[in-house]
């Protein structure tokens, strides 16, 4: 008789397979091997580890529901990174739309997304609000490749490096996505406005 080895002794490919026959044993393993690089993950994209630590949980719950789904041709780890990037920037486009629903609701109350100069006339000011507004409006409109990797290197400022390693692709390929981005977001904002865009992508 097979005596049952303890999860921590197993490969990462028979714990997903335990865990998907809802073992909980298992996939508690596999939280425990996943938790420190999906915190520092999302802390890369949240910028605050409460926040980062919130999404890390909620990941765990969606990938325990969402198990059968999983296909062995990649890693669970790959598999739940994707989970983690794709529910922190969910987090922070819902903080985006918070702030600019913030900023319509309240005027001049608000302080702008990006501080104008502080010599800025009234007019300038909000001219300069309405800009940051479309801007963010703009972005979230873009298709999911190109705004994942723009709201990376361009928002939360990581080093392109680090974008291709979260996104799982080479560090051409996200130089790529980047470009055609922000070339996108460019065309989009001239629309509105009566000379070609010189201000900065965000």
């Amino acid at each position: 008789m097979e005596v049952s080895r303890p999860s921590a002794e197993l490969e990462e490919a028979e714990l997903v397979t335990r865990a998907q026959q809802r073992d909980q044993e298992a996939f508690a393993e596999l939280m425990r091997r996943n938790t420190s690089p999906s915190l520092r993950l999302a802390i890369s994209v949240l910028k605050d580890r409460q926040e980062a630590e919130d999404q890390v949980q909620t990941s765990f719950m969606k990938a325990w529901t969402g198990l059968a789904s999983f296909q062995s041709e990649s890693r669970f780890s790959t598999w739940f990174r994707r989970i983690v990037l794709n529910q922190s920037l969910m987090r922070l486009r819902s903080v985006r739309r918070a702030k600019l629903q913030s900023l319509e609701d309240h005027g001049d109350q608000e302080r702008p997304i990006e501080p104008v100069s502080a010599n800025a006339s009234p007019e300038a000011d909000l001219s300069q609000r309405e800009i940051h507004a479309r801007l963010h409006n703009e972005v979230r409109k873009l298709p999911p490749l190109l705004r994942d990797v723009l709201e990376l290197r361009d928002l939360r400022e990581l080093p392109t490096e680090t974008v291709a390693e979260m996104l799982g692709i080479s560090e051409a390929a996200t130089k790529s996505r980047l470009s055609r981005a922000r070339a996108m977001l460019r065309d989009r904002m001239e629309r509105h406005m009566s000379r070609p865009a010189t201000f900065p992508v965000l």
